[in-house]
């Protein structure tokens, strides 16, 4: 008597030889009757379903490789032969989802059968070709309702780079204090900070000074220094590097009294400035050197509860600053305010120094009730002993 199993193999076989030989028609007749016989698994229906789709008929294939799915969810040639009868169908957001699943499990898989590789890189192709008739046709609509990019709202088009995989989503990760439920955004609106314009207008004398401060070799110090309370972080090469030097005028909340002295501009700027005021801790106040060639590598700021800005003073251009998925490069005497808690980096592509003038301040969102309470809770964490405590970096 002859075993089934034995049978269905040999029938597998045979249609497979027969859809390598182009003829659809005794492909199916192979794979029916494995499905006839009970037989059949995923690989036979995939099969029955591509002969029958070569067939032009529509109806069968689609039963088929739905029986193949319902047998194996993450058979990768049935996700791509289904995705290619949905787009065949006019279906391009059911075929891109099923051309993405298999590419998607493709690249977490240990290994890929050689023969899936060219299925796999025609299954990218139509994932991007798709996924760019999608955009068209989403952007045709929006058009006829009156969206015009560069004058409707900003924070939609920037939905729509998210919602087409041209923008990553950064969060806060503040990486000692979080506080809930403020806005995650790079870079604020300027319309919100009026007194910047009195921050701005004093840019030539504060350049003045600053050019003073630089004929002294010595005054900048390594922005990243180490401290031998703490372990030794290498901190991706920028620790005790002068390439990130600072200049400060407030450090941890106390004046540097000799250097604000030398920049009575710099500190007259920021008088309607909501400085962030916590005792050991805030504002730190400061002109922030990259040397030609440097990188400040991507990391997060200790606490969400304060906004950073900066003035450029000295930028000899190629200076360019990333913050979550936004990059700018800075231009002189025009400031940004920023939430260093969000992912950021930044570059000096060029052969000359760049210099902001760099100073914290409050959250906007922040009442005056919670400033004072955070401003109490660190002073208590600090009256616990020491300076600093003994879990912060």
């Amino acid at each position: 008597m002859e075993n089934p199993q034995t049978d269905a193999r040999s029938l597998a076989r045979q249609g497979m030889l027969a859809l390598s030989a182009g003829n659809a028609r005794k492909a199916r007749e192979a794979f029916e009757a494995i499905v006839s016989a009970g037989a059949d698994d995923a690989s036979a229906c995939t099969g029955l379903a591509i002969a029958c789709s070569q067939l032009e008929d529509g109806p069968a294939s689609l039963a088929a490789i739905d029986r193949a799915l319902a047998r194996e969810p993450r058979n990768l040639r049935a996700l791509i032969v289904k995705g290619d009868l949905l787009d065949w169908q006019g279906d391009p957001r059911g075929a891109s989802s099923h051309y993405l699943a298999a590419v998607t499990l493709a690249r977490a898989a240990a290994q890929v059968p050689a023969d899936l590789h060219e299925d796999l890189a025609r299954a990218q192709a139509q994932c991007e070709r798709l996924a760019g008739q999608i955009e068209q046709n989403i952007r045709a609509r929006l058009a006829t309702q009156g969206f015009l990019e560069g004058r409707s709202s900003g924070r939609f088009l920037q939905s729509l780079d998210i919602l087409f995989g041209r923008r990553t989503v950064y969060y806060q990760q503040p990486r000692y204090y979080f506080f809930p439920g403020l806005a995650h955004i790079p870079f604020f609106d300027r319309a919100g900070f009026a007194w910047l314009d009195r921050v701005e207008a004093a840019t030539p004398g504060i350049r003045a000074e600053l050019v003073e401060v630089m004929k002294q070799d010595s005054a900048f110090r390594p922005y990243v220094q180490g401290d031998p309370r703490r372990p030794r972080k290498e901190q991706d090469g920028m620790l005790d590097n002068p390439d990130w030097s600072a200049f400060y005028l407030w450090k941890n909340g106390e004046a540097v009294a000799e250097n604000a002295a030398r920049c009575p501009q710099a500190m007259a700027a920021l008088a309607e400035a909501p400085i962030a005021r916590v005792a050991n801790r805030s504002p730190s106040i400061l002109f922030s050197l990259l040397r030609p060639g440097a990188h400040i590598p991507p990391h997060c700021g200790l606490v969400n509860t304060r906004l950073i800005c900066h003035l450029p003073l000295i930028v000899p251009g190629q200076c360019v600053f990333r913050v979550g998925s936004e990059t700018r490069e800075w231009v002189e005497g025009k400031a940004w305010v920023f939430d260093d808690s969000i992912e950021h980096e930044a570059w000096n592509r060029s052969e000359g120094t760049r210099v902001i003038l760099l100073f914290e301040i409050w959250r906007p969102e922040l009442s005056e009730e919670e400033r004072a309470f955070v401003a109490a809770m660190f002073e208590a964490i600090d009256a616990c002993g020491g300076e600093r405590p003994a879990w912060e970096i």
